[in-house]
């Protein structure tokens, strides 16, 4: 093997004080393969050295929480001895250089963090960031992420039943692709990964490993330079068919009672998994690689332990259950292979060829690796660093109709058609809301439950005040969750920042996270799982780097008792009253109307009270649950009329405006707002009697009506028009 210099460090993404670290932890020089394994376990990816320090002030608890963070996905109870899985995960990085495979690789990675605790997977989500519509890339990433998570979502069978997409030019050099999946188990089969039992068998399941993916944590805790697409052989290939025999293998084993422990090979493959389930369990672990199956001649314990191939799990199993263990793998036509034991040395110890290649004290390599406390601005000095202009003086809109038709055709608000026609949305069979309305709707098989499943952020929002932005998202999430009717349970989280060791990148990552926990404990919805990325940046040509906008994504999950009650955005019929429920002062600061209209980002965002969004949203969940409401929308990007323009056009009706609408009425984006209509025609006095009762704001603002969209004041425009402005955006921006 090669001598250690400062270059190979520094190759290895270890600076000089953690690689001083590693002489200490191991009490001598590393080898190659020594140092491949810490450079991996403490990336940014792996050991979250930069976040770690602020994550343990989130609430992760409830009575719902069966388990919380630490764990491959999150779990909560959803009665009936029955729990939800599900988890959050970025692949940002590898989805820039290779956005195929970056994003297919995503969701695959993402499944198997559910299936491995015992759930069947039963809905895929996603979160997407590009840049600007018109940069060169933009068009070739869309296409690529997108068709990504089609062709492995689709052939995997699980369906992709929502998510949402922004463009900003802030994201031109670092797109982001945040995958989610969702599971459900019961709760007495729900698997976790502390190894135990010394003498136990070591055995990796799946695929074989290959030489795709290696460095693939490296270079995700890591910003993008000029030689970016040198970085193509660090992504990952995915092969979805190979992931669904893996699923039913090990749901299939799981059903026994062999298994003692189970861990993905996710980021860092191999070593993270082995080390994770060693490192929990306390013990130590022993690793044979010459029984690794392996797909590539001649490689070497270095390239197998830092392999990233897709499709591989890693397993502990009771003692003579491997014969039982390897008929059903096979049976699937997977490899198995029994690579190891578990020992009582604390140590990683790999053979090789007859010899010991490495041994690594796990407890460096886990527990303690680096934990950093970066400073961060105060609020007032990332303030000025910001440099948002104050809102200032606004012009009135002089064609409400003009404005709401172009706002509908802007990238951020226009219909999504294009990319959820090409997701298989109903596989399985459950699917009750498919894309389109606030929240995705996926029914418990055999059961008359249902959970509700959103992905929401504002990143302009948590630009211009982090911690104002960190409660939106969390608000937002809560908001799309009650409007279809489901009682909001817990939520996981995609963290994506910029480059941690620039003290206002740290202020935007302390103010979100102090914002998400104030609304994760107002609206007791703790967070049980999550991923965070960083070095979400590209470097320009002076070598600065040039930040993402904070994107802290929220995946919220949420429980009916009853999937046939749920609430969707689509008008159904003519003569129905629309009722706003939720007071407005008119807020314009940091609106799409601002910024598509008058090409302004100025002023603070909306402010979120917090005791609004509960009292509220437990209003419209009752209204919802006791069949009051025929169709419920909140309130966001783009105010109340793009809301009511969107469920008009999900109903297929116009709209005849009963009040004046102005700039800050049609487009202000104050929060906690929803729009309704009564069951029937005629029944909105029992819904405003109730508001009032309760202390909540409400006031009809029209009526449904046929083919137009009557503003007053002469502002006017047909339905049709809408129609064509809203579904024309995606059909553009993809034509050859």
């Amino acid at each position: 093997m090669p001598a250690i210099t400062p270059e190979i460090v520094a190759e290895h993404g270890l600076s000089p004080e953690e690689y001083n670290r590693v002489l200490h932890a191991m009490g001598r020089e590393p080898n190659l393969t020594e140092l491949g394994i810490f450079s991996v376990m403490w990336s940014e990816h792996c050991s979250y050295k930069s976040s770690r320090i602020r994550l343990k002030k989130l609430p992760t608890t409830g009575p719902q929480v069966i388990c919380g963070p630490g764990e491959n996905a999150g779990v909560v109870d959803i009665g009936d001895g029955q729990a939800a899985i599900f988890k959050m995960e970025s692949h940002n990085h590898p989805s820039y250089i290779e956005p195929y495979q970056g994003a297919a690789t995503g969701v695959g990675g993402i499944l198997r963090d559910v299936f491995t605790m015992g759930a069947r997977p039963v809905a895929n989500m996603n979160a997407l960031r590009f840049g600007s519509p018109d940069h060169p890339r933009t068009r070739h990433l869309v296409a690529g992420v997108v068709a990504g998570i089609g062709g492995y979502g689709n052939c995997v069978g699980v369906p992709t039943v929502g998510g949402e997409v922004n463009f900003h030019p802030a994201y031109d050099g670092n797109i982001l692709v945040n995958a989610m999946t969702v599971g459900v188990a019961d709760q007495d089969k729900i698997f976790y990964s502390a190894a135990s039992g010394v003498g136990n068998s070591i055995v990796y399941v799946g695929s074989k490993t290959g030489r795709d993916g290696i460095h693939g944590a490296t270079m995700a805790s890591a910003d993008f330079s000029e030689d970016s697409e040198e970085k193509r052989p660090t992504v990952q290939v995915g092969d979805p068919f190979t992931e669904k025999l893996l699923i039913e293998a090990c749901l299939e084993l799981m059903a026994s009672d062999a298994i003692v422990a189970i861990q993905d090979m996710g980021a860092a493959g191999l070593t993270s998994s082995s080390v994770e389930m060693a490192s929990k369990g306390g013990v130590g672990i022993e690793l044979d690689m010459d029984a690794v199956p392996c797909r590539e001649e001649g490689m070497t314990p270095y390239e197998m332990m830092l392999s990233e191939s897709q499709e591989r799990m890693l397993m502990v199993l009771k003692p003579g259950r491997e014969d039982f263990a390897e008929g059903i793998f096979r049976k699937w036509e997977l490899d198995f292979a029994v690579i190891g034991r578990v020992t009582e040395s604390g140590h990683m110890v790999l053979k090789w060829k007859g010899e010991t290649v490495a041994d690594i004290p796990l407890g460096p390599l886990a527990d303690d690796a680096p934990l950093y406390d970066r400073p961060a601005m105060s609020r007032e000095d990332y303030k000025a660093w910001a440099q948002v202009k104050p809102l200032g003086d606004v012009p009135e809109s002089t064609d409400i109709a003009a404005d709401l038709l172009k706002l509908v055709a802007s990238p951020d608000i226009a219909s999504r058609r294009w990319i959820w026609e090409q997701y298989d949305q109903k596989v399985g069979g459950d699917t009750i809301q498919p894309p389109g309305g606030d929240a995705a709707v996926v029914r418990v098989h055999g059961t008359n439950k249902a959970l509700a499943i959103t992905t929401d952020c504002t990143p302009r929002y948590c630009y211009a005040d982090p911690y104002e932005g960190g409660k939106q998202a969390v608000a937002e999430a809560y908001r799309n969750l009650c409007a279809v009717g489901a009682k909001p349970l817990a939520i996981t989280n995609c963290l994506n920042f910029g480059n941690p060791q620039r003290p206002e990148i740290m202020a935007q990552i302390v103010g979100c996270l102090e914002g998400m926990s104030e609304a994760c404990i107002a609206l007791d919805m703790p967070i049980v799982s999550g991923n965070v990325s960083l070095y979400n940046e590209s470097r320009r040509d002076d070598g600065t780097g040039s930040a993402i906008l904070p994107t802290p994504a929220i995946g919220g999950v949420g429980l009916l008792d009853d999937w046939s009650k749920s609430a969707t955005i689509a008008f159904k019929g003519y003569c129905f009253p629309v009722i706003v429920v939720g007071d407005a002062t008119g807020h314009l600061g940091q609106s799409l109307w601002l910024r598509e209209l008058h090409l302004r980002e100025d002023g603070p965002p909306p402010p979120v009270n917090l005791a609004n969004e509960r009292a509220i949203g437990e209003f419209v969940r009752q209204l919802v649950s006791e069949s009051k409401v025929s169709a419920v929308h909140d309130v966001s990007d783009g105010g109340l009329l793009v809301a009511i323009a969107e469920m008009a056009l999900a109903g297929g009706t116009g709209f005849l405006a009963t009040v004046p609408f102005h700039s800050a009425r049609a487009f202000g984006e104050d929060q906690g707002r929803y729009v309704v209509t009564p069951m029937w025609p005629g029944e909105d006095e029992e819904i405003l009697l109730r508001a009032r009762k309760a202390g909540i704001f409400a006031e009809v603002v029209g009526s449904t009506v046929s083919e137009t969209f009557d503003l007053k004041k002469g502002f006017e425009l047909q339905a049709s028009d809408l129609r064509a402005a809203h579904e024309g955006f995606f059909p553009a921006l993809m034509s050859v």
